[in-house]
């Protein structure tokens, strides 16, 4: 069983910066591929960005390649989402994910564990 806590959403200007993290607790986190995934208002959760158990693989959506950043320590049990240049669109609730085949994935399907989310909002 892992816990996911996902913290440091906010308030930000378009063209601002936050760094989203996700704490996990529980067993073998270093063995997990985690997942950031969101979910903005009347929509549908979509994926977001997706790191290998050991870190060297990463995939992002095309929406924000470029712009956000994913990053783990697994000795801090910690993954990262730096997200930079930000804009109203990306205005959503962020969710972290883990997901035990260790490789990176978009798939939500794919993801065994979820956080509660955290609410990113982003002012024109």
């Amino acid at each position: 069983q892992v816990q996911l806590v996902e913290s440091g959403g906010g308030l930000v200007q378009t063209g601002g910066s936050l760094r989203l993290s996700c704490v996990a607790s529980g067993r073998a986190f270093s063995s997990y591929a985690m997942g950031w995934f969101r979910q903005a208002p009347g929509m549908e959760r979509e994926f977001v960005a997706t790191i290998s158990w050991t870190g060297p693989t990463t995939f992002y959506a095309d929406s924000v390649k470029g712009r956000f950043t994913i990053s783990r320590s697994n000795a801090r049990n910690t993954v990262w989402l730096q997200m930079n240049s930000l804009k109203p669109e990306d205005t959503a609730v962020y969710y972290c994910a883990a997901d035990a085949s260790r490789y990176a994935t978009s798939k939500q399907g794919d993801y065994d564990y979820w956080g509660r989310g955290t609410q990113v909002t982003v002012s024109s």
